[in-house]
C-alpha cells in the first residue's frame, strides 16, 4: 500500500502538537466558498480503476520553470517543481497531469499536523500508474512545512513513487531522507490548511477533498 507507513504514523504523535502554520503565504482559492475560509460540500467521485501508463521518458527542460496548479474543492495552490532534484518524478507528474490522470480524485489521506496525501484515482491509497520512478533525495534533506514529496510504502527502495504525493502541512515532519521531493508549494498554502484542517486522524478527512484539475504550467 502506497503510504508514508506505520512507522512514520508513530512519528505523529510526538510531531502533531507542535506542528501549527503561518497565514503569511498567499494565493488563489478555486470559488468564493473556498475563499471564505471553508470548502465546498462534494461528493466522492466515483473510484477508477487501476491502470498501467508508459513510464515519460523525456525530462522536463531545466532551462524552464515548471509548476503544477492543484484546483480543490477547497481551493487551489500551486506547486513550483524541482527537475534538478527529482527529474524522473517531476516528467511523470507533469506528463500524468497533461494527461488528466488527477482530475476528479482526491485527497485521500488527511493527518493533521503532518500531511496531506493524494494522487490515487483509485481512491484505495494502494493506486498508481502502473511504473515507479526513482529519484533518491539528498541526504539531510528535510521534509518542512509546504514540501511536496511522493509516497512509497516501507518496502520500496529510497526515492520510488508512483502517483500519490503528500504535502507537509506541519513545520517539519521529522521524515527520513527516502521520499522523492518534487518540490514546494508556493501559492495557496491557506488552501492546504483548510484541507489539513478537516483530518480526523491517519486516514481520509472528516468530509471529501476533490482534486478537480491539475494543471502543467511552463514559463
Amino acid at each position: 500500500m502506497r503510504a508514508l507507513g506505520l512507522a512514520l504514523f508513530l512519528l505523529l504523535t510526538a510531531l502533531a502538537a507542535g506542528c501549527g502554520g503561518d497565514d503569511d503565504d498567499s494565493g488563489g482559492s478555486g470559488d468564493t466558498t473556498a475563499a471564505a475560509g471553508e470548502c465546498e460540500s462534494v461528493e466522492s467521485p466515483s473510484p477508477r480503476e487501476p491502470e498501467t501508463r508508459e513510464v515519460p521518458s523525456e525530462p522536463l527542460d531545466a532551462s524552464r520553470e515548471h509548476a503544477l496548479v492543484v484546483q480543490t474543492s477547497c481551493g487551489s495552490f500551486t506547486i513550483d517543481l524541482d527537475p534538478e532534484q527529482a527529474p524522473e518524478t517531476t516528467a511523470s507528474l507533469v506528463t500524468l497531469a497533461s494527461d488528466g490522470y488527477f482530475d476528479d480524485t482526491t485527497f485521500h489521506r488527511v493527518v493533521p499536523g503532518f500531511v496531506i496525501q493524494g494522487g490515487d484515482p483509485t481512491g484505495t491509497g494502494a493506486g498508481g500508474p502502473g511504473y515507479t520512478t526513482v529519484d533518491v533525495p539528498a541526504a539531510g534533506s528535510r521534509y518542512v512545512r509546504g514540501v511536496v514529496a511522493m509516497a512509497k510504502s516501507g518496502a520500496e527502495p529510497p526515492g520510488s513513487a508512483g502517483s500519490q504525493f503528500f504535502v507537509v502541512t506541519g513545520e517539519d515532519a521529522g521524515l527520513p531522507p527516502e521520499y522523492a521531493i518534487v518540490g514546494d508549494v508556493t501559492e495557496g498554502m491557506e488552501t492546504v490548511d483548510r484541507i489539513d484542517a478537516l483530518g480526523i486522524g491517519d486516514g481520509p478527512p472528516s468530509q471529501p477533498v476533490v482534486i478537480t484539475t491539475i494543471t502543467a504550467e511552463e514559463s
